[in-house]
């Protein structure tokens, strides 16, 4: 017979490479946050030399530009909007504050739904990926390449490519919720399960209120005395 709490008895709190959700949700977060720092400091870049990013069209055919105005202005609200996200994750998981964590939870979730419609697009319109290759530039790496394999065996790699994305980020969701669980029922539940061996389980009240219902403790006894 064992006392165990009840959060643990039906999540792991070990995740990749043995350590525990926690530690892992805070290398998660910072790993984002140093993807989405790298990513701010191109649109930076972007923003104070916008010709760099101004393709000819011998290119690409006419003249395009890879960023206007508005769209890079989008772009740098959503990457600070991610930078902001990652460290309330990270300080979230590190000082155990499970709210914090939320907001990151449901971007996961979000980017996870926007690969599954793209793996449903390409599963029902498998002539959208040819179609998308012929519109890229002639100068694209591997184009060619590209376009002599088989339509068929094209979907399928893409396919399979996307669903190990999809698995992985799936898994990583898994971590961060059962850290959110983890703090969540450390903060607030202080009731513990009794084990017996038969499998029957029986809640025992926190202590205070054991000892509202039964009066106040007993004194001990008083001390022995030889005669």
């Amino acid at each position: 017979m064992k006392m165990v709490a009840p959060w643990t008895r039906f999540y792991s709190h070990s995740c990749c490479l043995c350590c525990h959700v926690r530690t892992g949700t805070i290398l998660l977060g910072v790993w984002y946050l140093i993807i989405n720092a790298v990513v701010l400091l191109i649109l930076l870049s972007a923003l104070a030399d916008p010709d760099q990013y101004r393709f000819s069209g011998s290119e690409l055919g006419g003249e395009f530009e890879f960023m206007d105005d508005a769209n890079m202005c989008i772009a740098l609200a959503i990457s600070l909007l991610m930078i902001l996200i990652c460290a309330m994750a990270t300080y979230g998981a590190y000082k155990q504050h499970a709210a914090w964590i939320i907001p990151f939870f449901c971007y996961q979730i979000f980017d996870f739904a926007l690969n599954t419609l793209v793996a449903i697009t390409v599963l029902v319109y498998p002539n959208s990926i040819q179609e998308y290759i012929r519109q890229l530039p002639p100068s694209f790496p591997y184009r060619d390449d590209i376009m002599s394999v088989n339509p068929t065996c094209l979907v399928l790699i893409i396919l399979l490519f996307i669903g190990i994305i999809l698995t992985f980020k799936g898994y990583l969701i898994s971590c961060v919720w059962s850290c959110y669980r983890y703090i969540n029922g450390r903060g607030s539940s202080d009731v513990l399960v009794y084990v017996t061996s038969n499998d029957t389980t029986v809640l025992l009240p926190p202590y205070d209120d054991a000892t509202a219902v039964t009066g106040t403790a007993k004194e001990p006894p008083p001390p022995y005395v030889s005669a």
